[in-house]
């Protein structure tokens, strides 16, 4: 017998991930939990609007979505601790320009540079839908048919609400073969 718990979001875990954008010339970065798949062409990643980095967003229309894994879990994490309000973020992490003018965390074994097509915004939320421009990856990750290998990769997931991370787990079956 399921019990009903409330309306309580319930969708998680979630790739974990640090948005990079511009603001005044220098790259800001925050941590973030609430973000998804809308199409096959774009994303979306909700921000609290008070966030020092919307402004970036808003006004370049230009962010990266930079996949976290364990090996710089520590350096991700603190970015959702510090304020940008109060704080310059902009050496937080070594970075490139992408080729479309979105920062990119050189430690991301994954990069996704977007371009923000809109914005829905919603209960002190901003949620940015953004089409994606290019994903950056890295070779250690790849398959043979160039295509992300998360046995290899491993991204760790954000639990809300206990706050904890995980990384992902065994393989446990193939889409759409199961019942070949």
């Amino acid at each position: 017998m399921k019990k009903n718990i409330g309306a309580t979001l319930a969708l998680y875990p979630n790739p974990l991930i640090v948005v990079g954008a511009m603001v005044d010339g220098k790259p800001t970065w925050t941590l973030v939990a609430h973000a998804g798949t809308m199409a096959h062409s774009h994303l979306m990643v909700s921000l609290v609007q008070a966030h020092y980095i919307n402004r970036g967003i808003r006004e370049n229309k230009k962010l990266s979505v930079n996949v976290v894994d364990e090996s710089w879990l520590k350096a991700a994490d603190r970015m959702g601790t510090v304020s940008g309000n109060k704080a310059d973020k902009s050496e937080a992490f070594a970075w490139t320009m992408g080729e479309d003018g979105a920062p990119l965390i050189d430690d991301a074994k994954v990069s996704i540079e977007c371009e923000v097509d809109g914005n829905y915004e919603l209960e002190h939320f901003d949620h940015f839908v953004c089409k994606i421009l290019a994903t950056y990856a890295d070779e250690a990750v790849l398959n043979e048919k160039d295509k992300i290998d998360y046995q290899a990769f491993k991204p760790v997931l954000f639990e809300f609400p206990t706050y904890e991370y995980f990384v992902t787990g065994d393989k446990v079956g193939d889409c759409g073969r199961m019942n070949a």
